[in-house]
């Protein structure tokens, strides 16, 4: 993994180590939404809620466009695949890691 591809990772995974962020990203995910009209759904204030976009924005999970006075939020299906990839690699570590544990349980129990 390079420099860049590991602080990309490192920014996906903070922008949905936060509940309102991976809300905005389900809702985007499902159809473009004004900021504004996000924020109407969240008990924070609009700055608060523009600030939560950003950071989705900076991690690549969704982008915005303008259109008039409104910004248009839409979230990248592609982007959310390589966090799925990246958790399927991490999840197959761990699991080579756990069958190898248990086989030297299974070699340890064999030998009393």
């Amino acid at each position: 993994m390079t420099e860049e591809s590991a602080d990309r990772a490192d920014a996906m995974f903070h922008a949905l180590a936060d509940r309102t962020r991976r809300d905005i990203l389900r809702r985007v995910l499902a159809g473009e939404h004004s900021v504004s009209v996000l924020a109407a759904k969240y008990d924070m204030s609009f700055a608060a809620v523009q600030k939560h976009v950003a950071v989705l924005e900076k991690a690549g999970l969704l982008t915005k466009r303008r259109s008039g006075r409104e910004q248009l939020a839409s979230g990248d299906v592609e982007a959310v695949r390589s966090v799925a990839s990246m958790l399927a690699e991490l999840e197959q570590v761990w699991r080579g890691r756990v069958a190898r544990i248990d086989a030297l349980i299974a070699f340890d129990t064999q030998e009393d």
